[in-house]
């Protein structure tokens, strides 16, 4: 039996909690660090006071027989959607194909899509081994153990400390994130190099509350159709957010933006992209009410346009490993298979 190794794995989405999961269940040991105040990375849920918005991943597929055996560990936490999905939009908004049978089910997690991976997690938020609101800066070696690593973080109020005694790193992150950690650590050139290539768009979210089709006498907002893949030059994608199992039926709405779109108005101010995907919205569904409820998400890193090519990276002799969905694609699954198979490839 392979000896036990303290393993740090930066990022706490769906293949870094995949990964740390699997790595505990043969008896190493693991410290995830998270930049945010939760667990799920684009696997992410946002609240409101009308109710909860799915900001990153829309739902999920199944294909790998082990994401199957996975998924059946927490029965009663993912649930299938049957949305009335449009395929295609012309560029005025107009239902070019609609109602077109989904090639694969549509899988959700509830109430919301960060449920999944906050499930999986919770055995290492209980262990004390996750450290959310932890931004790692540093990869080096360890100051008294250099066949060791060191991590350099900062935390809450800007507050700096350092993790010592790791065997091995995993990078978890979006490739860029990784690249950048992985410029000045020692023994990384090989990884960068492989990681080059790598092309990852960004994607503005809106997120938009209808209460008042809640009230007596009042027709259903918009259009027939629950969720829509858009050629819209601002949209590529909206989901009635009430269509999906165990979300509240107020009329709720996400709006994602095109990758062209998004990287082009990358750094406008939230409120221009926010009225510009609102008239956007407006053209696409014949939704003209007034939001009572409206909020904007930018995911910098968000889907991939050419991925790694393989499931991850691991360089045993230095113990380093990268994993993401951006390694196959971008699938909820390519992130599951990514941090599956690193953490299998270590031990």
């Amino acid at each position: 039996m392979t000896a036990s190794r303290h393993i740090a794995i930066v990022g706490a989405g769906m293949a870094a909690v995949t990964c740390a999961r699997t790595l505990v269940q043969a008896g190493h040991r693991v410290t995830v660090f998270e930049k945010s105040h939760t667990v799920g990375g684009r696997m992410a849920t946002r609240s409101s006071p009308f109710g909860t918005f799915d900001t990153g991943a829309q739902y999920f597929t199944v294909r790998d027989p082990r994401f199957v055996q996975a998924l059946q560990t927490v029965p009663n936490v993912c649930k299938a959607w049957s949305a009335n999905t449009v395929q295609v939009l012309d560029e005025h908004g107009r239902v070019a194909a609609a109602g077109l049978p989904a090639r694969e089910p549509h899988w959700v997690a509830v109430p919301g899509m960060s449920a999944l991976v906050r499930r999986w997690a919770q055995p290492l938020v209980d262990a004390k081994c996750v450290e959310l609101q932890t931004r790692v800066t540093h990869i080096e070696r360890d100051a008294l153990n250099k066949a060791q690593w060191q991590l350099r973080t900062v935390g809450e109020g800007d507050s700096s400390h350092v993790y010592s005694g790791f065997d091995a790193v995993v990078l978890a992150v979006p490739s860029t994130q990784a690249q950048a950690l992985l410029q000045d650590t020692p023994k990384a050139a090989a990884l960068l190099k492989k990681t080059s290539a790598v092309t990852v768009s960004p994607c503005w979210t809106l997120m938009l509350a209808f209460p008042q089709a809640m009230q007596p006498g009042m027709f259903a907002l918009g259009p027939q159709w629950n969720a829509a893949r858009s050629t819209h030059h601002r949209i590529a994608w909206l989901t009635r957010e009430s269509s999906k199992p165990g979300r509240g039926a107020i009329e709720r709405w996400t709006v994602q933006a095109s990758a062209d779109w998004s990287l082009e108005h990358l750094k406008d101010d939230p409120q221009r992209v926010q009225d510009k995907l609102i008239k956007a919205f407006a053209e696409v569904t014949g939704i003209r009410a007034e939001p009572a409820h409206v909020d904007t998400k930018r995911w910098l890193y968000a889907k991939t346009d050419k991925p790694l090519g393989k499931s991850h990276l691991w360089d045993a002799k230095a113990g380093l490993g990268l994993c993401g969905d951006w390694c196959l694609g971008h699938r909820v699954e390519n992130a599951f298979v990514s941090g599956l198979e690193l953490a299998l490839a270590i031990i």
